[in-house]
């Protein structure tokens, strides 16, 4: 027998190569037989698949079928678990934490405690922030604002002066005042609320939904973000808030920039007609389908759906940001910040006409509520920003027949402490972090309207009934969106993950 020659280098590289493309394409088939599950599902609807058919075909702006495409013989296997209340979500996020105790967790009897030391026995050695741990005194600090009663079905709901438009939709709101949450400081507490994880990495509320539900308007990315700066202490904004994690790239918010290019990298290039960019795309289809039968790479099958996505954006966008189809009632009812792109108003609009086009997953950040100093100034040019333009959402959603199936969120991070950080005046203070209790609400989308739930101490300081943490909120919305948050899984590295984790019960009490 005769003995195999020794190989050069080069032949041992090349012998090597071809062994893991064989390699590459044993596991990929087996994985494209047995992984026709969510994740497969959500890629399918972005890339447009037919649903009622279980056809899942590559399309073009024309929605006839891309060249050289094959479709895929697995079945459309997404959607809820059970018949949903809502069909999409609005979340408004409020970067940096505002007060809960200046907004809307009224404490009138803390006047008579002005500048008083909190007690031990409510601060019961509970971890603070540096930016606090060294101060002497915890002087309590009551809010310098009035508070006023609006009607809803409990008899009233006390809201504070800064909100008063909030406070006309009162009635259609769900207060949760007991919100608490492990997180201290923002970076962590941001990427909890977004993820149900701090750490990073974990894909995003907005990621989970898109590869539940999948998208049913093709000219649109099923998760949208927009951001607002606002006035004050700024905190970072990380992408990866709206990240996917280790879910398909495809379902990774898309942000939505004020100004002439709302999404990047959009626009031809001078020069470049339709046609020409319809012939280019036509050409890299073919070569990333090639691509796509050689690797089996799924993220080649997703490179091709963002390239047929971003040349129907080129339409959609501009005719999506164009208000010139609003009425005057409209734009007036939204306030006169609505005309300037970018701010929280003409963000909350666009909000609205991207439900109306079934986008499933609508996040707006607002930023600068991050208020250590000088909280009742810069809290109330906070307010000025938001009020009238969230007020105006949940009133143009409900005009409109949408605010039923349209679950909307209104939340920060975590909540602000009672005790004044700093010096303390009856005209200033300013506020630390504060997870241990804050306030949350929730509109529309099954939610029951017009009441307030949990409870706080007489410092706000504790929750003494029905708290609720950031994984009950997960599982509650996602409940309302039709799944089981502990059925609602993707594999990665070996194991299941959920939005939820392993943690998260559905509060019923929340549910219309």
């Amino acid at each position: 027998m005769t003995s195999k020659p020794p190989m050069t280098p080069h032949a041992d590289a090349l012998e090597e190569y071809l062994l893991n493309l064989t390699r590459r394409r044993f596991f990929g088939t087996v994985a494209s037989t047995i992984g026709a599950g969510l994740g497969g599902a959500a890629l399918a609807s972005l890339l447009g698949r037919n649903a009622a058919a279980g056809v899942n075909q590559l399309v073009g702006a024309d929605g006839n079928a891309l060249p050289n495409a094959a479709p895929s013989s697995a079945p459309f296997t997404a959607g809820p678990h059970f018949a949903p209340k809502a069909k999409r979500v609005i979340y408004m996020h409020m970067e940096g934490a505002p007060s809960q105790l200046d907004l809307y967790d009224h404490k009138p009897n803390l006047l008579a405690r002005f500048n008083e030391d909190l007690p031990d026995s409510i601060r019961n050695g509970q971890r603070i922030t540096t930016m606090t741990s060294g101060q002497t005194r915890f002087p309590v600090a009551p809010s310098k604002f009035r508070f006023d009663r609006y009607s809803n079905r409990q008899d009233g709901i006390m809201l504070s002066e800064l909100i008063p438009n909030t406070g006309r939709v009162a009635g259609d709101l769900c207060f949760v005042h007991s919100m608490h949450t492990d997180a201290i400081n923002h970076e962590p507490g941001i990427t909890f609320f977004q993820t149900g994880s701090e750490q990073p990495g974990r894909a995003s509320f907005g990621s989970w939904a898109s590869y539940g539900l999948g998208s049913i308007n093709s000219n649109f990315p099923s998760f949208v973000v927009m951001i607002t700066q606002g006035a004050g202490n700024m905190q970072a904004l990380s992408a990866r808030f709206w990240g996917s994690g280790f879910l398909p790239s495809e379902h990774q918010g898309c942000r939505l920039r004020a100004g002439r290019d709302a999404v990047l990298h959009l626009r031809d290039p001078d020069g470049v007609s339709r046609t020409d960019r319809r012939r280019m795309l036509d050409l890299v289809t073919r070569l990333n389908t090639e691509e796509f039968e050689e690797s089996l790479d799924t993220e080649t099958r997703t490179r091709i759906a963002q390239h047929e996505m971003a040349y129907r954006m080129q339409m959609s966008v501009p005719e999506l940001t164009d208000f010139s189809d609003e009425s005057e009632a409209t734009l007036e009812m939204y306030g006169p910040d609505v005309r300037k792109p970018g701010s929280f108003a003409a963000n909350c609009l666009l909000a609205r006409r991207l439900a109306e086009r079934d986008v499933r997953f609508i996040q707006l950040y607002m930023r600068g509520w991050d208020q250590h100093n000088n909280l009742p100034g810069e809290l109330r040019q906070q307010c000025n920003a938001v009020d009238r333009a969230q007020a105006a959402l949940v009133t143009d959603l409900k005009q409109r027949g949408m605010l039923d199936d349209t679950l909307v969120l209104w939340a920060g991070e975590f909540g602000r402490t009672v005790y004044s950080q700093g010096q303390l005046t009856k005209e200033n203070y300013g506020r630390d972090h504060h997870p241990r209790a804050f306030t949350i609400w929730m509109a529309g989308g099954g939610v029951q309207p017009g009441i307030t739930y949990g409870k706080t101490d007489d410092y706000s300081y504790n929750i003494v009934e029905n708290p609720v943490d950031v994984h009950d909120l997960h599982a509650t919305m996602l409940h309302l969106l039709g799944f089981d948050h502990k059925r609602l899984t993707y594999r990665s590295q070996g194991r299941d993950y959920r939005l939820t984790d392993v943690k998260g019960n559905v509060v019923n009490a929340l549910l219309a």
